[in-house]
Formats: structure tokens, sequence, C-alpha cells
């Protein structure tokens, strides 16, 4: 058995949230819920799963605001990001108020991830990845079997994360894909934060960012 997700573009932002469940289970994870939760409630009875956790790419509101909310609501564990991103948790309300984002009040998750950490899905297994560079605490969820990966902000088709917030770095976000998405394998598709599906394999070939002919 493996994964089905459907993918729930939610706040003016339009981040790419993604329910995940698990075939053989029914049992469910929410990725990055920034926004829009009767959205992204409806996703999850139109695809008949039970929501056994929410699980954080990073710490940006766009794709957390929501999961407390939802915790809340479903009475399930949060689970990520990397602990580095902790900071951006506590300053929340201040960045939706700056940004005229809906309020969200400040959080913290059940569990912090760490790079090579698994997080289960049901009876599934998704891989952690490490990936700062966009935030400190930034990590991707890679699920081997069906070569998928969802990366929130680290990559895009054709283009990568801002590296302009604070405690962004670029050098680091080129690593991070570079030397640990890439390797992963040309096959796999990712889920970014925001626009379409892509390939690593694509990206290596054409991405102006981080292509092979940059950097070979």
């Amino acid at each position: 058995m493996s994964i089905q997700c459907t993918i729930v573009p939610v706040t003016p932002y339009q981040q790419n949230c993604s329910v995940i469940k698990c075939q053989a289970t029914g049992k469910a994870a929410i990725v990055d819920p920034g926004g829009d939760v009767e959205r992204i409630l409806e996703a999850v009875a139109k695809m008949e799963a039970t929501v056994e956790k929410i699980i954080l790419t990073h710490a940006h509101m766009d794709h957390c605001a929501a999961a407390d909310v939802i915790r809340q609501q479903l009475k399930v564990p949060i689970e990520g990001p990397h602990k580095a991103d902790e900071f951006w948790l506590e300053k929340l309300p201040e960045w939706c108020q700056m940004s005229g984002f809906p309020h969200a009040d400040a959080f913290v998750p059940d569990r912090w991830l760490d790079d090579n950490e698994t997080v289960s899905v049901g009876a599934q297994t998704l891989q952690v990845v490490h990936c700062p560079g966009h935030t400190p605490g930034h990590v991707v969820f890679y699920y081997q079997p069906q070569n998928v990966a969802w990366v929130g902000d680290v990559i895009f088709q054709g283009s990568i994360g801002r590296t302009d917030f604070p405690k962004g770095n670029h050098d680091d976000l080129v690593a991070s894909i570079r030397e640990k998405l890439f390797p992963l394998g040309d096959d796999i598709t990712f889920i970014p934060g925001h626009g379409p599906t892509s390939t690593f394999g694509q990206e290596r070939r054409s991405n102006p960012f981080v292509a092979d002919a940059r950097y070979g």
C-alpha cells in the first residue's frame, strides 16, 4: 500500500498545504497548514482520512499559522520543524500582524525534528532531512517508496527559497539542495511550498540557481 496526497493551496500566498493519507490504514498527516482550516478539513473528509498529526517543514506563518488551531480542534500532535525555527514560532503573532495576515498565537510543537529522524503516517514512514537556508530549522519530508518529497520553501520549479529573512543563508540553502536533496535521486518528484511540482533531475538540469552547469 502507498500514500495518497491531496494539495490544498491556502492563504493569499497560495501555499501548498498537503494532506497525506496512508492507504493501508486511512490515517493522515496535514503538512504545513498555513490557513483556511475549513478547506483543509474538507479535503480530509473527501479523502475519507483520519488525521493523526500535523507536520511542519518550517515556521513561516503561511506554512504554520493554522497548525495550533487544527491541533486543538482535532486533538492531534504537531511534529516539526527543527528547533532552530523556534524563534519564528515565538514571534508568530508579530509576523502575522506586520504582514496583514490573520492572527495566530505563538505555539510549541509536540516534537521537534532532527536530521535523519522519521515521521510515521499510519503504516508509512517519512524520512526527515534537515535543510537549513530559507530558515535555519527547515526540514524536508521524503517518502522513498513513491519517490516523493515535501520540500516546503527550499526549492521550487525553476527557483529556490528566499534567504533575506532573519537567519536565512544563501550558501546553506544551496548546500542543502545540492548536497542533501539532489543525491536522493533525479526521479524524485517534489511538492514545493508554492507553485507546481517538479523533479530533482529537472532542477539539476535547468534551475538557474542550483543546476549542475552552474556548479559543475
